[in-house]
């Protein structure tokens, strides 16, 4: 066993078990739920490390449950990944915008599943990791709350610093400016997405010419921190 635990929430018991079976042989802990309010009993009782999350369920739709985890100070880091029968697009970018880490289309093969699950948890766990994170010169130490650039410490404020932690634990994934907020400045803080416009240029201006553009402007879209051009 890795120790990981896989909460699995789908209200079709054969598709549960197919998933625990798979994620089983993978080595992780599997807990099971078919409906939001049992769910969410487990995710504060048992704290998993990921949730699979069914997109349509009886009552308290998947995607309402997942608004309220990320809402939820305590629930907001679990990483979520929705399972789905709807392949539009529309779905997907709802999906994403609620929080949800990834998305998978029914039907799906267990070993690409095991995959997709493994890279979630992958890009989230640095969030907890107490090490220090680096990417070419620039380095972020959580224990000192540091940045520095190429050996020098670079100055910049909390709100920055909060930024530049999430963007390099979350690596080339582009963000809408309400994730931002939510990942950020925490779901219940009233601040217009503009404020994250200004907080970003705060933030290109004090990782300096060097590392400036690893701060990327997504058309469209929002913000993603990536080493590729």
């Amino acid at each position: 066993m890795n120790g990981k635990s896989i909460l699995i929430v789908d209200d079709e018991a054969p598709i549960r078990e197919m998933i625990a079976v798979a994620l089983e042989m993978a080595g992780y802990e599997c807990l099971e739920a078919d409906n939001t309010q049992q769910a969410h009993a487990l995710v504060i009782d048992r704290r998993p490390d990921l949730i699979l999350l069914d997109w349509m369920l009886p009552g308290l739709s998947g995607i309402e449950l997942a608004r309220r985890l990320k809402r939820d100070e305590m629930t907001q880091h679990t990483p979520i990944i929705m399972l789905t029968a709807k392949a539009d697009e529309d779905n997907k970018i709802q999906g994403l915008e609620v929080g949800a880490d990834d998305y998978i289309t029914k039907p799906f093969s267990p070993r690409e599943l095991v995959a997709r699950l493994k890279a979630v948890l992958r890009r989230t766990g640095a969030v907890d990791s107490e090490s220090p994170i680096e990417v070419n010169g620039l380095v972020l130490d959580p224990l000192s709350h540091r940045v520095t650039i190429d050996g020098q410490p670079a100055e910049m404020g909390p709100t920055e610093y909060r930024l530049l932690q999430f963007f390099m634990t979350h690596q080339e994934r582009a963000y809408t400016r309400s994730q931002l907020l939510d990942q950020v400045w925490g779901g219940n803080v009233y601040v217009e997405e503009r404020t994250v416009d200004v907080h970003i240029r705060r933030l290109r201006k004090a990782l300096g010419e060097t590392y400036e553009n690893l701060v990327q402007t997504v058309r469209g879209t929002g913000y993603r921190f990536s080493t590729k051009n």
